[in-house]
């Protein structure tokens, strides 16, 4: 959002105090009927939903964070990771989201009363965009849950109802969104100074990530053939709402020449200021639908998000590291990999890999010592902040992705923006739809959609196609998801991905390992490792004797909640 947003957000906030819609006062501000006089009143109201969305503050420790995952892991290890998590006293993601889902309700009960609907047509677009937002973050974190259309009083009927069933949400999150896809503007429509609200487009493309979610969650759930044909339509409702915004041809893959096999890289780490060799700023950037706008001075992001990733005590998995192709589009085989260097692993391998991870023996820049010239050469050298890295803790696998390169930043002050939507996830929902709606999926649809992303840093990598899978043995289903994993890494995907296609009881209990080091150059450049687990294979073991239940694939509903409506009963297996 441009900076006037922002700044409407901060007075909105200051301004009026927002309560819980399962424990407010009777009375809103902000509901006083002289208020809601003008459109202004209802976009000023409408603005403070933009500060609900994800943003770099929920890569880490959220209930979709790819740290709960099997992908990502820390110092600490993660009890909802390993499977030992327990009922919680009261739990911020139930009270959080009703709380602004009454927020939502108030806007659109005012609208019913506004003489003139046309005018505020935009907002009560915004209203039903993050209703749907906040009930879709209930579904996947909790299943059935209480459908609220009203602010509610304390003495409603509904405070003490039990919930609804998951079908009845998901239809309502649907026809919240197509109510406001119908209302909302077209992304080239929405003025200058609104660039950043929610369009047409962004409503289109969450859509598409709503209806694939639960139609894949139907199909692997076995459930009859009711179940089959909610299923077949979820996901015809994912492929096309995807295939729109593709249509519309509003938004495109961030690739430009100039960064060449590196634009993977510099994507996430865009800033007015010099950020990428190219000098190229955020109006370059047409692949973002959607997300969390930030500057240098009104919202920086505000935390050490790149010193605390960079080398430092965010840990990739080995699983993640060995799902990257190698450069002829095939899986590698971890038997006959070729481990004997530290840096052998990134030999030949899809260029994502060195985007996103950090290389062994390469130089790595960051606010603390960051590029002077942009060039790559001596002077560039002199100035990083990790010379010849050389990993010795944790995993041996580290991230760059989100990790900024200039020089001087305070510590917090990056400005780069986080993706709450982009046109590489809307491609990579298009092909899983088609292909999980009709159990194949045509060339066509594969290069019009998942092999421009395989492809963005990978010009030389042939196409998935049908025959490529035939030739070498592979399955279609798995590399969809895997082009899938390797492209949205640490956005907050993976754990509800392996919930939804009911994998996680399988992946989720393997041993979280890190580089092999027996047999390998580590074992002289690493020789503290000695004393550490390994498996058969000589690969470091960070964390054994992880678990998953099938209760694991909801949360459990909070005891305070519990208490305060005894009609809501627990999920199966938390009781």
């Amino acid at each position: 959002m441009k900076r006037n947003i922002w700044t409407s957000i901060l007075i909105l906030l200051a301004a009026f105090n927002l309560q819980s819609c399962l424990d407010f006062e009777p009375e809103t501000q902000l509901a006083d009927s002289n208020y809601w006089q003008k459109p202004d009143h209802f976009k000023l109201f409408a603005t403070q939903f933009y500060g609900w969305t994800r943003d770099f503050k929920h890569l880490d420790g959220t209930a979709h964070s790819d740290g709960r995952s099997d992908l990502l892991t820390g110092q600490v290890l993660d009890f909802y990771s390993n499977g030992t998590n327990t009922v919680p006293s009261s739990d911020k993601n139930y009270t959080d989201n009703y709380n602004r889902i009454r927020q939502t309700n108030i806007l659109l009960e005012k609208a019913e009363a506004y003489a003139t609907v046309n005018d505020i047509k935009t907002y009560v677009g915004e209203a039903k965009f993050f209703r749907a937002y906040c009930y879709f973050d209930l579904l996947q974190i909790f299943g059935d849950v209480i459908i609220v259309k009203t602010p509610l009083d304390i003495d409603s009927p509904e405070m003490k109802k039990a919930r609804d069933s998951r079908n009845d949400v998901v239809d309502f999150i649907i026809e919240d969104l197509n109510d406001a896809i119908d209302k909302l503007p077209k992304h080239s429509e929405i003025a200058e100074t609104d660039k950043g609200r929610v369009s047409k487009e962004a409503a289109q493309a969450f859509l598409s990530r709503v209806a694939l979610y639960e139609g894949t969650w139907q199909k692997f759930r076995n459930e009859g053939q009711q179940n089959s044909e909610r299923s077949k339509n979820l996901l015809n409702i994912a492929a096309n709402a995807a295939n729109e915004v593709i249509k519309s041809g509003t938004f495109s893959l961030f690739k430009p020449s100039e960064l060449g096999d590196w634009a993977y890289k510099y994507l996430f780490i865009l800033e007015d200021e010099k950020s990428n060799p190219a000098g190229l700023m955020k109006s370059s950037n047409n692949e973002y639908i959607f997300s969390r706008r930030h500057d240098p001075v009104v919202s920086t992001i505000g935390f050490n998000l790149t010193e605390g990733r960079l080398g430092n005590a965010v840990y990739v998995t080995r699983k993640m590291a060995n799902m990257y192709l190698t450069s002829e589009g095939l899986p590698i085989d971890p038997k006959t990999h070729d481990y004997s260097m530290m840096n052998s692993e990134f030999q030949k391998r899809d260029n994502r890999m060195k985007n996103t991870l950090m290389e062994p023996g390469e130089y790595f820049w960051s606010p603390g010592g960051g590029r002077v010239d942009w060039k790559g050469g001596e002077t560039d050298k002199r100035n990083a902040v990790f010379k010849n890295f050389k990993p010795q803790k944790g995993t041996g696998y580290f991230p760059q992705k989100w990790c900024c390169e200039r020089d001087g930043v305070p510590t917090g002050n990056e400005s780069y923006d986080y993706p709450i939507i982009r046109y590489a996830e809307v491609l990579l929902n298009y092909a899983e739809a088609v292909f999980e709606r009709d159990d194949k999926i045509e060339d066509t649809d594969l290069l019009k959609s998942l092999n421009l992303v395989r492809k963005r840093v990978n010009s030389k990598m042939p196409d998935l196609t049908n025959d490529f899978v035939d030739e070498h043995g592979l399955s279609m289903r798995t590399e969809i998801r895997r082009e899938r994993t390797v492209e949205l890494f640490d956005e907050g995907f993976r754990m509800d991905d392996l919930k939804r296609w009911k994998t996680a009881e399988t992946e989720m209990p393997m041993n979280l390992l890190g580089i092999k080091w027996t047999g390998t150059e580590y074992k002289n450049a690493w020789t503290s490792a000695a004393g550490k687990a390994k498996d058969a294979d000589g690969c470091l073991i960070h964390e054994s004797g992880r678990v998953w239940e099938e209760k694991h694939y909801l949360y459990p509903l909070p005891t305070d909640q519990l208490q305060l409506n005894t009609n809501l009963k627990q999920n199966p297996g938390w009781e």
